[in-house]
C-alpha cells in the first residue's frame, strides 16, 4: 500500500518523552478533533494536507497522528513521495494515547 516509503512508527511512550522536540500534527476530521487532540498539535484534516504540505516544517520531526494509525500512515507516505525524511507515525493513533492514560486537551 505504502510502495517504497518506510514509515517510521513510533510509540506513545516515545511520543511523550519527545514532545518539545517535534512537530505533531491531527489528521483527523473537525468531529473527531472536537472531543480532544493531544496537547501541542496542529490540526491539518488529511484533506488538506496536499495544500498545507509547505506549512510542515523539515527542521524537525514531524508526528502525524489520526484515530488509529492508519489515516496518518497514508499520511506519512504522501509526505515521504513529497521528500518529506522526517515523518513518523503514531502508532495505534489518539486511541492508543488515550488507551495509555495520556490526557486530552481541548483545541483552542
Amino acid at each position: 500500500m505504502f510502495g517504497m516509503y518506510n514509515i517510521k512508527e513510533l510509540d506513545v511512550e516515545t511520543l511523550e518523552a519527545g514532545k518539545d522536540q517535534i512537530h505533531l500534527i491531527d489528521v483527523r476530521t473537525e468531529g473527531e478533533v472536537s472531543r480532544g487532540v493531544i496537547d501541542g498539535a496542529i490540526h491539518i484534516p488529511l484533506h488538506l494536507l496536499p495544500l498545507r504540505a509547505a506549512d510542515i516544517p523539515q527542521n524537525k520531526p514531524v508526528v502525524i497522528y489520526c484515530n488509529s494509525g492508519a489515516r496518518s500512515a497514508q499520511a506519512c507516505a504522501f509526505m515521504a513521495a513529497k521528500g518529506f525524511d522526517n515523518m513518523h507515525n503514531l502508532s495505534g493513533g489518539i486511541m492508543a494515547w488515550a488507551r495509555s492514560g495520556k490526557p486530552l486537551s481541548m483545541l483552542g
